[in-house]
Parts: structure tokens; sequence; C-alpha cells
């Protein structure tokens, strides 16, 4: 793999998955922004499918009608860990894709095996284009998106640590709540036929369920650089 820049540290490409509340977002950004690696959200993605697929009026309770737009919306994602950007057909995106509306509708859309498809061939690519290394976050990258990454890691914690986390959030959310609608969230991603939410076989798990944000990513850190070094 090529060298980033004129530096002499070798590039890596870290995959990151696990459920949500897990931290895997705001570790995945710090710990791209510390060694100076590209970063990408594949989460963000799926929510900016789905908010185009509501914006159109396209049936999300039908998955032939959003296999067959799957094609249509032009997503870019910007890899800076600082400021990652994403936009649909030229808009700003990162606001309105975080609303409950997409929320509650970004599993069905992402098990449409079309999207999944059209998807990961663009995080295949932006992966590609990435030869300073990259630390790519979400639910199948080390077991269907990038199977070769150099580094393979799967965060989890109790349902009740990221449902506390979640609602910490979100003001005023209620914690039960959350916890459902996690749990509910989970089992939708770990049961669908295409790219279940899975830890690969050669994935390093870590639980975060007791851990600072901070101890989060210095383990991380930690496991990047020494797969660095062994390259």
């Amino acid at each position: 793999m090529e060298n980033g820049a004129a530096r002499t540290v070798p590039a890596v490409i870290v995959a990151i998955d696990g459920p949500s509340g897990t931290g895997k977002s705001s570790t995945s950004k710090a710990v791209a922004s510390q060694l100076g690696l590209s970063y990408l959200d594949t989460g963000a993605q799926y929510r900016a499918i789905t908010w185009w697929m509501l914006s159109n009026g396209i049936d999300v309770t039908d998955p032939s009608a959003i296999a067959a737009a799957a094609g249509k919306p032009e997503i870019l994602s910007g890899t800076d860990p600082l400021a990652p950007a994403i936009t649909v057909d030229g808009t700003d995106v990162a606001g309105p894709i975080r609303t409950d509306e997409v929320t509650s509708k970004v599993s069905a859309v992402s098990a449409v095996p079309e999207v999944r498809a059209r998807i990961t061939d663009l995080q295949r690519s932006i992966a590609a284009d990435a030869t300073g290394g990259i630390v790519v976050e979400g639910r199948d990258i080390g077991t269907t998106v990038l199977p070769g990454a150099d580094l393979k890691i799967f965060l989890t914690a109790s349902a009740e640590a990221r449902a506390a986390r979640r609602s910490g959030e979100t003001k005023g959310a209620d914690v039960n709540a959350t916890r459902e609608a996690l749990v509910k969230r989970d089992a939708a991603d770990s049961s669908r036929k295409t790219s279940p939410l899975a830890k690969a076989d050669d994935a390093v798990e870590v639980d975060t369920s007791d851990l600072t944000l901070q101890q989060v990513i210095e383990c991380v850190v930690t496991l990047v650089e020494e797969k660095r070094d062994a390259k």
C-alpha cells in the first residue's frame, strides 16, 4: 500500500463496526484526527439515501420502490474527521439526516439489497482513494465492505450504557424508550439478509460499557499504531 504524502508512515485502512450508542462516531473521528487519517461515516450515507427517499415521496415500506430509486440520488461524502460533510444532489444534508423520521426509517431502507450494493460501492471507492489511510465506521465494514481492512474493531456496550449515552445526546429523551429503540434497531440490523450487523471473525472486540470516551479513543489509537508499526 502506498505511503501517505511525504511521511514514511504506512497507510492503514481501519474498519470500526458496532451497534448504535457504542461511541463509534466519536471514537472514529477522534482517532482519524489524531493519527492524520481520513474518516468515513457510512451510517450517514444510509441516512442520506433514506432522507432522499422520504423527500421524493418514495414509499419506504415498499422494497421494490426503494430498489427502483436506489441509483438516482448523487451522494457525496467528505472525509475530513473534523468536518465530515455530506451532500445529496448538491444539498447539504448533515442536519436533516439526523431527524427522528429518518432514524425510524433508515433500517428498512438499508435492508434493501440494491441500496446496500449502491452504498457499498461508494464506500469502497472512497476507501480506495484514501492513499494516506482511513477510518471507516459502520455496521458491516469488516465483514462486507472492506473485508481486507488492515485492522477491524468491533465496539460493543450494554443496552443500558448505550441508552444512557443516546439520551444524554438528546435533551428530554426517555432512557427506557431510547433503550427499546436501540434494541429494536439492533434486531433489525442483525437479522437482515443482506450484510447484517455482525462482528468479523478477525475483529478486535472492545466493550465500551464502563470506559470513558477518552479511554476508548486511547485503546483504538494504540491498536492502530501497533498495526501501522507492524507493516
